[in-house]
């Protein structure tokens, strides 16, 4: 019989006597088979014709017994091999791993020291040359100042004398010595014309662009961005939105489409030509800041606006960056502009940003446009906004959102 076979028996074992063992129960015999059917061990008789495990999936025990026997010493020496693997693994890898941790650590904590002394040294170097500009420019205007203080005090004396010399003459002298003088009167007068009314100069003000420097807002909107990221809970009023728009995502994505929407109910609130949307909340103060994923758009506008922009109609008034309402950052296509008041100034950029963030100023007076992938600075102005602002957005394709 095979090894696996589930015919009958051999029958009973030759041999002078059994050997010792326990025996089956049914058959005195020896239990020298194994019935993985059953998983009991059995005598020869068992598995032959007409046996209780006729048929059954029978082996030798022995044979069985060696070959779990093999199992074990193969899997006793795998276990030995993985043993001694993971005994070399704590006594040579790990040890070796962390001293390249501790390597490392120490590695970036001298690129991290170095890198922040040298953003340290050049934002110092900055801050000194800025402030001495400042000084300087201080200094300057001071000095144009008192320079016209005593320009006009001697054209005031100068004046005052030509005025008191004329008087002299008009109450002292009768009427030929007043003739006598008339050239005299001439001179004077023309003297006096000679001193010109002061005029409007810029060389009086103090100029502020000697505080603003690219490194310095490049640095600024970096680090304003990345603390206030997060904080502003831009969301779009709903009573705004235009029916070319649909708003969704909580507030804060507009889509674009083609087809007016008739279930807007109108009202003052809404734009109802062009595809525009104003925020909930509007900034009356202090520093804000946004950012809004502009990726599936090659059509949108981007910005602040004033609470009066007009709603209704298709003229300029209510059209972003066409009225004195709204500054706003915009795209068409591959153009990329800053307009206001109808006024717009092409933005040469190389590459279409993912993402606008925005930085309003409102202490500063200034409004500035950034891509945070980059780190660039795409746009600043700088005016003085005659009221609280408002985030607002346009777009004519596809999605823009507000990034939360």
């Amino acid at each position: 019989m095979s090894a696996e076979s589930a015919g009958p028996g051999p029958g009973p074992e030759p041999g002078p006597a059994a050997e010792p063992g326990p025996l089956c129960p049914e058959h005195g015999q020896a239990l020298k088979w194994f019935c993985f059917s059953e998983g009991r061990p059995v005598c020869a008789v068992c598995t032959e014709l007409g046996g209780r495990c006729q048929g059954h999936r029978i082996r030798r025990a022995e044979e069985s017994a060696e070959e779990l026997r093999n199992k074990i010493v193969d899997q006793c020496e795998r276990l030995q091999l993985q043993s001694a693997g993971i005994t070399k693994y704590v006594a040579e890898v790990l040890p070796g791993k962390s001293q390249r941790a501790v390597s490392m650590a120490s590695a970036a904590r001298e690129l991290v020291i170095q890198r922040l002394g040298l953003v340290r040294s050049l934002c110092e170097t900055e801050e000194q040359r800025l402030l001495e500009q400042v000084h300087g420019e201080e200094e300057r205007a001071h000095q144009s100042i008192l320079t016209q203080r005593v320009h006009w005090a001697e054209a005031l004396q100068k004046l005052d004398i030509i005025r008191t010399s004329l008087v002299d003459m008009l109450t002292q002298m009768d009427d030929l010595q007043l003739i006598q003088k008339e050239q005299e009167i001439f001179e004077r007068t023309e003297e006096a014309e000679g001193v010109l009314d002061p005029q409007e100069s810029k060389k009086l003000s103090f100029d502020e662009t000697c505080a603003w420097s690219p490194l310095l807002t490049q640095l600024w909107a970096t680090a304003a961005l990345g603390s206030l990221s997060g904080t502003e809970d831009v969301r779009i009023d709903e009573r705004t939105v235009s029916p070319f728009l649909q708003l969704s995502d909580g507030g804060r994505t507009l889509t674009f489409n083609a087809k007016k929407s008739k279930a807007c109910a109108d009202g003052p609130e809404r734009f109802d030509h062009w595809p525009n949307a104003l925020a909930v909340t509007s900034f009356q103060a202090g520093l804000h800041a946004w950012v809004v994923n502009v990726q599936n758009s090659c059509a949108y506008k981007v910005g602040v606006a004033l609470g009066q922009l007009p709603r209704k109609g298709s003229g300029s008034d209510s059209r972003l960056g066409h009225n004195a309402f709204s500054w706003v950052f915009s795209r068409y296509d591959q153009e990329f502009c800053f307009s206001h008041d109808g006024q717009h100034e092409p933005l040469g950029l190389l590459r279409c940003p993912a993402q606008l963030g925005m930085l309003l100023d409102l202490q500063a007076q200034e409004l500035l446009f950034y891509d945070p992938a980059s780190g660039t600075v795409l746009h600043t102005h700088r005016a003085s906004f005659p009221g609280p602002l408002f985030p607002v957005f346009a777009v004519a394709d596809q999605t823009i959102s507000i990034v939360h």
